[in-house]
């Protein structure tokens, strides 16, 4: 579980983010952050039963440091003020889609898909769709799907279809997108709960089908990124 200790750290940190404070309270932030890699464990080997390319991650290893980088940011607050872990197959540095969670008091949010890929990458998840729109918006257009996520976020979308397409082609909304993301809000209740764990994998459930169809559009131009790979097509 997530301990309430591990919010209201983030909660106390988000009023005094400053190196003083936080290496006053080190100690706390190492329980937190123990706490929250327990948690992305015990859910990796329950993801694991649904997605065989995330069952070799670690919780550690899955999550993001707490250093902002400030270096190009007018905001110099040197923490962040959540908890973000990727669980993507190879680990959270890979390209391919998986489960990106964000624990942070009052904006907590499961999301998955690709996010502003490399252009030959993007190129790639484009022409997929393009020729296998059906299967697509099968997937997308799901009840489930849709109460679970509403639509693909729309950030960064082209005015006009890419080169290469018409102007008129069916596709044309979704090869408009640069990332192609969906996202779930979570409550506080949610993320204490002891079924928290559970909430993330039928999440995930919902959500596994456009993670399979975009990593099958970018498997040829990125590589698998481990054994389990062939056993995703299954």
């Amino acid at each position: 579980m997530i301990q309430p200790a591990t919010l209201n750290f983030l909660s106390t940190l988000a009023k005094n983010n400053n190196r003083d404070w936080f290496e006053k309270n080190r100690s706390v932030y190492a329980a937190s952050k123990a706490n929250v890699e327990a948690f992305l464990d015990e859910l990796i080997l329950e993801l694991g039963k649904v997605d065989p390319l995330l069952a070799d991650l670690e919780g550690k290893k899955s999550l993001f440091r707490i250093n902002r980088d400030v270096r190009f940011s007018k905001n110099k607050a040197p923490y962040k003020t959540n908890f973000g872990a990727s669980l993507s197959p190879g680990g959270r540095k890979s390209p391919l889609p998986g489960l990106y969670i964000h624990i942070e008091p009052n904006q907590a949010f499961l999301a998955g898909g690709v996010w502003m890929p490399e252009p030959p990458v993007l190129a790639a998840i484009r022409q997929e769709i393009d020729y296998n729109l059906d299967d697509f918006e099968s997937i997308i257009k799901n009840k489930k799907f849709k109460a679970t996520f509403g639509n693909l976020n729309q950030d960064d979308k082209l005015v006009n279809v890419p080169k290469g397409y018409a102007k008129d082609t069916p596709s044309a909304e979704y090869i408009k997108l640069k990332s192609f993301i969906v996202m779930s809000t979570l409550s506080t209740t949610e993320i204490l709960s002891k079924t928290f764990v559970k909430k993330c994998v039928e999440t995930y459930k919902v959500m596994y089908p456009m993670n399979q169809f975009l990593r099958q559009a970018m498997e040829e131009v990125v590589k698998p990124a481990n054994s389990a790979a062939k056993k995703s097509k299954k």
